[in-house]
């Protein structure tokens, strides 16, 4: 680990300040963008779920966390502000003194926003078309309240376990010289936090959109006791179990 590692990193936090304050919109539009991605894994690895749910449950549960990670290479390829590893970049641009602590919270709150937008619009618009709902809906409403009605101990950990490995994935992604190890490093950390069942805010928000149709029991107050304590954990796994130990082992440069 050298210091030009953690530079890059650095800059990359101070890009996305300086886009958020000159050009917010731009900016928005990506953290929307990134919202979309994260929707289209969530269809895509939870209905190919659903499918073999009443058959081969285990195999389903597999195969969903083979297809998740198509979320983070759509944002990494095409674009996207994805709040979860915004914390850990935008942690390492604070404590290299980058960016302020201002300008990290608003990176981290105009992403968590554009992402919620953009997650529930594409859900909502899943929904009323109609598309493998019955499958889906007999899926969800066996994994859902299980999720929502955890300790809240459990979703802060389980949120530092879960962006630990999503935040890794994009550090080791910046490291990486081709796109085939790219694809490679990026399936691999982000099926790790799913098929672990550890929780996403971002991704629980797809999932939530959706599912806030279609799954009985479920309440306003579950999904923000939820959303609460599983922000925090991706928080403090992005911007202090990783970010932190990061610069922490930084080898100086002569």
């Amino acid at each position: 680990m050298n210091q030009s590692d953690i530079d890059k990193v650095s800059a990359s936090a101070v890009s996305k300040y300086e886009c958020l304050t000159k050009s917010p919109f731009t900016y928005m539009m990506r953290a929307i963008m990134a919202g979309f991605f994260i929707i289209v894994a969530v269809i895509l690895s939870n209905v190919s779920a659903a499918v073999l749910y009443p058959t081969f449950p285990q195999f389903g549960k597999i195969l969903g966390s083979i297809l998740f990670p198509t979320a983070i290479i759509l944002i990494v390829f095409i674009g996207g502000e994805l709040f979860t590893g915004n914390n850990m970049t935008m942690a390492l641009g604070f404590y290299e003194k980058k960016v302020s602590a201002k300008g990290m919270i608003a990176v981290w709150a105009m992403s968590y926003i554009g992402n919620f937008i953009g997650a529930f619009i594409l859900g909502y618009i899943y929904v009323k078309s109609g598309s493998s709902i019955p499958v889906l809906t007999e899926y969800l409403n066996a994994i859902v309240m299980p999720k929502l009605t955890i300790t809240p101990v459990e979703m802060i950990l389980r949120g530092m376990l879960c962006n630990f490995m999503v935040c890794l994935a994009v550090y080791t992604n910046s490291k990486m010289q081709t796109e085939s190890g790219k694809l490679v490093i990026m399936f691999m950390v982000i099926m790790a936090f799913v098929v672990a069942g550890f929780e996403h805010s971002i991704a629980n928000m797809g999932l939530y959109s959706i599912a806030a149709f279609l799954v009985d029991g479920m309440t306003f107050s579950l999904v923000m006791k939820s959303m609460l304590f599983v922000t925090i954990g991706n928080i403090l796994g992005g911007a202090v179990l990783l970010a932190l130990p990061l610069k922490l082992m930084v080898l100086k440069e002569k």
